[in-house]
């Protein structure tokens, strides 16, 4: 059933949002996994949404943060240079295309250099504002990225609708006080106010005040 609705902003997560890069988180973080005897499900309901360093740290406990952060370096690079096999989400172009000359931002748990490599790799335009890891202390569900990215462009987060995919992300978005709109097969499992399989079903329209999110 289709659905319309009002914002004046729009935040973008990326991995499983805009871009599809499943095969090389999952393929990192179960090779990262194996020296601990992690279990391979347990790892992968973890790490999606999240920034490295705390994923390890719900996943190893017990170990020194430093230790995590040291380690979660040496992921973003390996990260960053593995792009074979990451694309765009189906509407993803077309989705930024519309929202060209709209406020809108990408907010990533990944960093500046991995979200410049996903994106080149997947041929999509990084907004205007990006809120990356290196600007935020607290990484999703924590809401600080959202509320960081309303803040930069001056909307109210009720005015924002948040795009994600991952429980850690649609969790930020919601405790923002933000509309989600979950994408991917997975999230209506973790309560968005809409869910789309992908971006071909989203429309924005401008309008007076803002712009109409058109699902279809």
């Amino acid at each position: 059933m289709a659905t319309t609705f009002t914002a004046r902003a729009a935040l973008l997560d990326m991995d499983g949002t805009l871009v599809d890069s499943t095969a090389v988180v999952e393929h990192l973080w179960l090779e990262w996994a194996e020296p601990h005897g992690l279990d391979r499900e347990t790892v992968l309901r973890t790490v999606h949404g999240r920034q490295g360093w705390q994923s390890m740290a719900i996943l190893l406990p017990e170990r020194d943060h430093e230790i995590n952060l040291i380690e979660n370096q040496r992921m973003l690079a390996r990260e960053s240079a593995e792009t074979d096999g990451v694309v765009a989400i189906r509407g993803a172009d077309d989705l930024l295309r519309a929202l060209d000359g709209l406020p809108h931002a990408i907010v990533t748990s990944a960093n500046v250099a991995l979200m410049t490599a996903r994106m080149g790799a997947a041929g999509l335009a990084i907004p205007e504002l990006a809120v990356t890891a290196e600007r935020v202390t607290n990484s999703k569900p924590d809401p600080e990225g959202f509320l960081l990215a309303a803040s930069l462009l001056g909307i109210a987060p009720a005015d924002c609708v948040v795009f994600e995919d991952s429980g850690a992300g649609i969790r930020a978005g919601l405790d923002a006080g933000m509309t989600v709109v979950g994408v991917g097969p997975h999230a209506p499992s973790f309560g968005p106010a809409h869910h789309v399989d992908d971006l071909t079903r989203v429309e924005i329209v401008p309008a007076a005040d803002g712009f109409e999110v058109r699902i279809g």
